[in-house]
């Protein structure tokens, strides 16, 4: 998958080739990362830890595959306690990622349950916070997309559960830890070089991705008051399960990714470290920002 790791000096437009992504383009939502062909790269083998997150309690939404993945391995390996959450339906990935958890050596556990639903969001927080007996780091990650070309196609139904998933979870979640979390927390939100540079075909997920990035900076505000730092990461083309579940047309799937700047889809480990810095007292005179990890598509 990728030339050499993350450490060598080399040109980013080659680091990675993923090749022939139009394949399994018709995997059902939610997909599986064990189903994803090619392969993503979620730092299993390259990334690095430097106990920059040694003691502090993490709990990830979405941590099965994906971003999510590759920030719970980074974590992990950062020295914190990381607790994943999922799907039930995506048992394969998480236990996955719940080994690799492991091997860095640190308390890990996975909850699964479906966050449109406010009292498991509620019970989730509470869980995780008494498996390690704190929580300090909320990574509201998990995210809901589905590729719709015509507003006429797209039906209530759908808009509805894209703002459940990506936007009242992360508020009801939010809510909650922040009863648990101490002055010197961190909350960090994904949100989209979508809420800047929408698609056509992905009316309701752009939407929420707007709404992500409002809350993060109103949240911000909010919650600095008691010490807590909200920040979000906006990705650009990443290459996840996601992506052949609907997430983008088939017919797209073979150039995902190629109009950035750098010619190329990125990759989940090349997100996770700027969730650590955002997570890391390295980042603590930063709150309400947006942090874009996006191959050139800029944000404003």
């Amino acid at each position: 998958m990728s030339n050499q790791d993350q450490y060598t000096l080399q040109d980013p437009r080659t680091q990675y080739h993923t090749g022939d992504t139009h394949q399994n383009s018709d995997q059902p939502s939610p997909a599986l990362d064990s189903k994803l062909s090619p392969s993503s790269d979620h730092g299993e083998q390259t990334y690095r830890g430097a106990d920059r997150l040694k003691g502090r309690k993490a709990l990830i939404t979405g941590g099965d595959s994906g971003i999510g993945r590759a920030v719970a391995i980074a974590f992990a390996r950062e020295g914190a306690s990381v607790v994943i959450n999922y799907l039930p339906e995506e048992k394969v990935d998480g236990e996955d990622t719940l080994a690799l958890l492991k091997e860095a050596g640190v308390e890990a556990t996975a909850i699964a349950g479906d966050i449109k639903n406010e009292e498991f969001c509620t019970a989730l927080v509470k869980q995780a916070h008494e498996f390690m007996g704190g929580l300090d780091i909320l990574v509201n990650n998990a995210g809901k997309q589905q590729f719709v070309q015509n507003i006429e196609d797209l039906s209530t139904e759908q808009f509805t559960t894209t703002f459940q998933t990506n936007v009242f979870a992360m508020f009801w979640i939010t809510k909650a830890a922040s009863q648990y979390m101490p002055a010197g927390g961190s909350i960090i939100n994904t949100t989209s070089i979508q809420c800047y540079q929408p698609s056509p075909g992905l009316l309701d997920y752009s939407s929420t991705k707007g709404a992500i990035t409002s809350f993060t900076k109103s949240c911000a505000k909010m919650l600095i008051e008691k010490g807590i730092r909200v920040n979000g990461v906006a990705p650009g083309p990443i290459w996840t399960p996601i992506q052949q579940s609907g997430g983008q047309p088939a017919e797209k799937l073979p150039n995902f990714g190629e109009n950035t700047p750098m010619g190329r889809p990125g990759q989940p480990a090349e997100l996770a470290p700027t969730y650590v810095y955002l997570a890391s007292q390295e980042s603590s005179y930063v709150t309400a920002e947006i942090m874009g990890v996006t191959g050139g598509k800029h944000l404003p």
